[in-house]
Formats: C-alpha cells, structure tokens, sequence
C-alpha cells in the first residue's frame, strides 16, 4: 500500500471515528434536551431542579461514576487516537476489529467466534492494538552450509509471499543458535484480521519448503558414551 493510499485509508478510518463518537454526544445532548423540555411542560421548575444539581450530583456522582469513567476514557480515545474504527484490537481473549466507539462502550467483532464483543470504555489500559506483523521461527539443522540455509530461506519467503492475503515478507537471518538448530526468523506482514489464518498458511509453508529439500525439522539429541 503507497504512502498516499494509506494517508486516505486512515484519514477515512479517523473520519468514521469522529462521526461516530459525535453522533454517539448529540443523541445523548438531545435525550437530556427532551428529558428537561417534558418536564418543564408537565409544569415541574426545571430551573429550581438544576439549582438544587449541587447537592445531588454528589450522589448521583457516586452512583454514576464507572459511566462517567466510561465517557471520559471514550473522549480520550477519540482525542488521543488510541485506536479508530476498522483497527484491530485484543481485550482479554477477545481479538476483533472494532465496529464501533461511543461515549461509554467499544464494539468490536472476534475474528474467532464473529460475536459482537463490547468493551466499556474504562478498560482502555487493557487493550492491545494489533499489528499487521507475525514472525515466525524456521529451524535448521546446524550442519547446513550458510549458502544452502539462505537459498532455502530465500525459497521459503518466496512461497509464503504467494499467499493472498500476505503483504511482504523479510528473512532477518539467524536469531538464535540452540543445541540442535539454525533459528531463521521471517516476518511477514500482512492484514490483522487475517493474521491466525495467515500465520497457520505460512507455517505450512515451511514445513513443505522443508520438506522438498529432505531436511528434517531438528529435535534435541541425547549421547551416550560407554567407559570401557
């Protein structure tokens, strides 16, 4: 995706976000207009209540107050960007793009199960945004030739680069060395709603890249030597 193409992509997202949390403010603004214009015509002071607030917002307050934790903190992920509408996010065991952010609550849809999930919106310390990147491990054996170990790496990259839903891919080389293989990272990125079926396709693709050339997967060897 180009530079400019994403720029549109995240202004749109954005867009839908604000649209969102202010159509979520003025419906609240109205009820509370309503709410106040029907008592004023059931004959009830309207203005003496709201001077009367002072003492009962005290208790109001304390009853309220996780909805109003719930207001603030959907404010702040609005205003901050903490996360936008078509983003994906993990809460808990739920992972799911989000459909949805208004004044009190988040909705996201779980790309495991596709319930609709929602989150309040005093939680926000607890989400995670998901990325668009995996990385895998691709065990060698640790008597492959450099040369050989790139070229299957190399072929590797190129299968899993064939799979739809995949954007790029980047060998990193080794990253750890153990007792019985070459550890090759790969990260592949691609789009986070596809991420699990993504990676299971990828992995796929190393074991049959592997395959092909007839090297097994490496496995912890014990030796036993004899005193004669």
């Amino acid at each position: 995706m180009s530079d400019k193409k994403l720029k549109v992509f995240t202004n749109n997202k954005k867009r839908k976000t604000y649209l969102r949390m202010l159509k979520s403010i003025i419906g609240a603004a109205i009820v509370i207009i309503i709410i106040l214009i029907v008592l004023q015509l059931f004959g009830i002071n309207v203005s003496s209540m709201l001077a009367g607030v002072g003492i009962a917002s005290i208790v109001i307050g304390f009853a309220l107050q996780d909805a109003m934790k719930d207001i603030f903190r959907g404010l702040e992920i609005v205003s901050d960007n903490y996360y936008d509408i078509g983003d994906v996010i993990k809460f808990g065991d739920n992972t799911g793009q989000v459909l949805s952010i208004n004044l009190r609550t988040t909705k996201i849809q779980d790309i495991n199960s596709m319930n609709i999930v929602s989150i309040a919106n005093r939680n926000i310390d607890q989400v995670e945004i998901v990325t668009g990147y995996i990385y895998l491990s691709a065990p060698l054996p640790l008597r492959i030739k450099p040369a050989a170990a790139d070229s299957v790496m190399d072929e590797i990259a190129k299968e899993i680069q064939k799979i739809p839903t995949v954007t790029s891919v980047i060998n990193q080389g080794v990253t750890a060395i153990t007792n019985s293989s070459l550890n090759y990272q790969l990260q592949i990125t691609c789009d986070p709603m596809n991420q699990l079926q993504t990676r299971r396709d990828s992995l796929g693709c190393i074991v049959s890249v592997l395959a092909s050339h007839k090297i097994l997967l490496p496995y912890n060897q014990i030796d036993f030597h004899a005193k004669k």
